[in-house]
């Protein structure tokens, strides 16, 4: 199948496609004679556990992991549930510094509970002076 039918089936874009193959997520797939990129049922299920494991804001270091361990089919799952752990601790963590934003954001809100002027306004005096905790993520995601 051709990577436009590949990225239909799989709920994504042709661009997506591009982006796991070059992060080597996605196996390259094989060339037809016209050199059009050949794509099988392996890379629609490959992918499709690759955009669920992005859903479930899984980095692509991990979803690396859990495709080394899908490669070993036989061996034993420990590794898979360490990763599984380790990512809801991720979670957890960020859940914490999301409570941290939010309270930050509504003292934020706080400092301005009537229209003014821009040059009056309290969120905008606070903006410049206040010390903000970042509630970053620990990991990027694409």
């Amino acid at each position: 199948m051709k990577i436009s039918e590949l990225a239909r089936l799989a709920g994504c874009t042709t661009d997506t496609v591009r982006f796991y193959e070059k992060e080597r997520l996605l196996p390259l797939p094989a060339r037809t004679d016209a050199n059009y990129r050949s794509y099988d049922d392996s890379h629609v299920q490959r992918l499709r556990f690759i955009r669920n494991c992005r859903a479930l804001d899984m980095s692509h270091e991990e979803i690396r992991k859990l495709l080394e361990a899908g490669d070993s089919p036989e061996a034993d799952c420990t590794a898979v549930n360490d990763l599984i752990d380790e990512h809801i601790e991720h979670v957890v963590r960020r859940i914490e510094e999301l409570g941290v934003l939010k309270s930050q954001l509504l003292a934020l809100r706080g400092r301005c509970p009537a229209e003014n002027a821009v040059q009056d306004c309290g969120i905008m005096q606070e903006l410049g002076t206040m010390d903000v905790v970042s509630a970053a993520p620990s990991h990027s995601h694409v």
